[in-house]
C-alpha cells in the first residue's frame, strides 16, 4: 500500500472513531430525551386524576390540591410543546443513526476499499465526507455529560466486537 493509501486509512481510521463517538453521545441524549418525553406526557395525566380526587371522595378538604393539579396538569405540556422535546427527540435520533451508519462505511473503506486501488479508494472516501459534513451541518451541540457517559461507554469496551478480538493482527473495534 503506497503512502497516500496508508495516509487516507489513517483518515478514515479517525473519521470512524469520531463517528463512533458522536453517535453514542447521541445516543446517550436520545435516550435522556426519551426518558423527558415519557415524564411530559405521564406527569399531565398523575395532575389530572389528583385534581378529580377530591370529587371523587365528597371531600372539600385540601381545595387548593386540584387546583394546583389541574393548573400543572395544564402548563406542562405546553411547557414540553414549547421546549419543542418532540422536534429535538426526532433530530438526535436521526443525526445518531447518520453517524452510526458513517463509522460502519468509514471502516469498510480502510478494512475493505482501500485493498483496492487509490483512485476507488479515494473517491469512497471523498463521497464519505461529503456525507458527513452533511451530517455535521446541523450543528448539534451535545452535553457534556452525555459525552462523557459515551467516552466511558466506549473505553469499557461497550463497542468492541468479539470478531475483532479473534482477528490475528487486529487492533480491536475501534481504529
Amino acid at each position: 500500500m503506497d503512502e497516500r493509501a496508508q495516509n487516507l486509512v489513517e483518515e478514515c481510521k479517525r473519521q470512524q472513531e469520531s463517528c463512533l463517538y458522536t453517535s453514542t453521545a447521541l445516543f446517550e441524549w436520545m435516550k435522556f430525551l426519551r426518558v423527558l418525553k415519557i415524564l411530559f406526557v405521564v406527569v399531565p395525566i398523575v395532575f389530572g386524576a389528583l385534581a378529580t380526587m377530591p370529587l371523587l371522595t365528597g371531600s372539600a378538604d385540601y381545595k387548593w390540591l386540584p387546583a394546583t393539579c389541574a393548573l400543572l396538569a395544564a402548563i406542562v405540556p405546553a411547557v414540553y410543546k414549547a421546549l419543542d422535546f418532540d422536534v429535538s427527540l426526532d433530530v438526535v435520533k436521526a443525526n445518531a443513526h447518520q453517524f452510526k451508519v458513517l463509522q460502519d462505511r468509514f471502516r469498510q473503506a480502510w478494512r475493505v476499499t482501500a485493498l483496492s486501488d487509490f483512485e476507488p479508494f479515494k473517491s469512497e472516501f471523498d463521497a464519505l465526507m461529503e456525507r458527513m459534513d452533511a451530517a455535521r451541518s446541523l450543528s448539534l451541540a451535545v452535553p457534556e455529560r452525555f459525552f462523557m457517559k459515551a467516552k466511558a461507554k466506549i473505553e469499557k469496551g461497550h463497542y468492541d466486537f468479539l470478531v475483532d478480538a479473534a482477528t490475528p493482527g487486529s487492533e480491536g473495534a475501534r481504529p
